[in-house]
């Protein structure tokens, strides 16, 4: 699971071609919003008749989403839940939210696993105290870890033990793209691009009937290295998400963990997938699954998805000579572009 200091860890995905290909002056114009949110930033691009800046509603709309499921705020729905609130209501982003965090750790045998921060608060942000992380202290965590050991009844949620704590941070991106994509068709919006920290949502196309244009980043070789580009794909009403650990990663008397923890086992992988980008209609779930391929890894992964015909995706990882390797399923292949070497 990606750790929730980490909020820009996966921010693979780099919209190119946007501000630089401007259109012809009789073309309509993009109108172009940037901000921050969710610890991360957000820039979007549609096409509004209208010409409407509408950046004062999509902020407003995210800082509420924030105080649903943000955990940096001591008052959100989500802090309240996690120190047992009687009183706390749940809302339609936090229900939402957990609902698809459940469907995902079912489908997925608890790769994905919205109830594994208490290890991540053990485990320390960026692994700095790593070193420190006993498996006693591993050990006694698991306890209250599990998907499976909480659910919504009633308008609540409801613990096996009060000590279990929710962490949306593998999906909550992925899922406000999905909240905004909303508001966007409320007003009549329906050629758009929503990219919040690197989780991607693109409907329609350009007026010129373009599609979005998006970059896949190639996995770097230290966290200092300058972001490049592996490929280009071509988004029409698809999702796209990606995770990876070669950005965050801590290095223990030779052997590289990445940020990615195993609910199964309390601890972070170790294998060679270096990010996983998925590509599906919707965006919660895409963010959701890219983060729980990090954790199963890329021959699992790659199973799982050609298995599942509404989910396809672009694995990059490392062989044992160093190489990178890269693998794109049917879905993916049809709407790359560009793929640099």
């Amino acid at each position: 699971m990606k750790m929730r200091n980490l909020l820009i860890v996966s921010l693979s995905l780099l919209l190119i071609g946007m501000m630089s290909s401007c259109a012809p002056k009789d073309e309509e114009q993009p109108v172009h919003l940037q901000g921050a949110a969710q610890g991360t930033y957000y820039s979007m691009l549609y096409f509004d008749p209208q010409h409407r800046n509408l950046t004062q509603e999509v902020d407003s709309i995210l800082n509420a989403f924030n105080k649903s499921v943000s955990l940096w705020d001591s008052t959100s729905i989500i802090s309240g839940v996690n120190r047992n609130d009687p009183n706390v209501v749940l809302d339609s982003n936090f229900i939402g939210n957990f609902n698809y965090s459940q469907q995902v750790s079912d489908s997925t045998d608890g790769a994905f696993d919205a109830t594994v921060g208490p290890l991540s608060e053990v485990w320390g942000f960026e692994f700095k105290n790593i070193e420190d992380v006993t498996p006693h202290m591993v050990d006694s965590i698991l306890p209250f870890v599990g998907y499976k050991k909480i659910k919504i009844v009633n308008g609540k949620v409801v613990k096996q033990d009060p000590r279990m704590q929710l962490d949306f941070n593998g999906i909550a991106q992925g899922y406000s793209d999905m909240v905004v994509g909303k508001f966007f068709d409320s007003k009549g919006i329906h050629n758009y691009l929503i990219d919040i920290g690197g989780e991607v949502l693109g409907k329609g196309q350009k007026p010129n009937g373009d599609p979005w244009n998006v970059g896949i980043e190639k996995p770097a070789p230290n966290a200092d290295a300058p972001r490049t580009l592996k490929a280009v794909v071509a988004l029409r009403n698809m999702s796209l998400a990606t995770s990876g650990n070669y950005r965050k990663y801590y290095v223990v008397d030779g052997k590289r963990y990445g940020h990615t923890l195993d609910p199964h086992t309390g601890y972070p992988i170790q294998h060679r997938l270096l990010s996983v980008s998925v590509l599906t209609k919707n965006t919660a779930l895409a963010d959701a699954y890219a983060t729980a391929f990090m954790e199963m890894g890329y021959e699992k992964s790659r199973k799982f998805v050609e298995s599942h015909p509404s989910l396809d995706a672009f694995f990059i990882w490392i062989d044992k000579e160093g190489r990178f390797r890269t693998y794109a399923t049917a879905g993916v292949k049809k709407i790359i572009i560009k793929d640099f070497n």
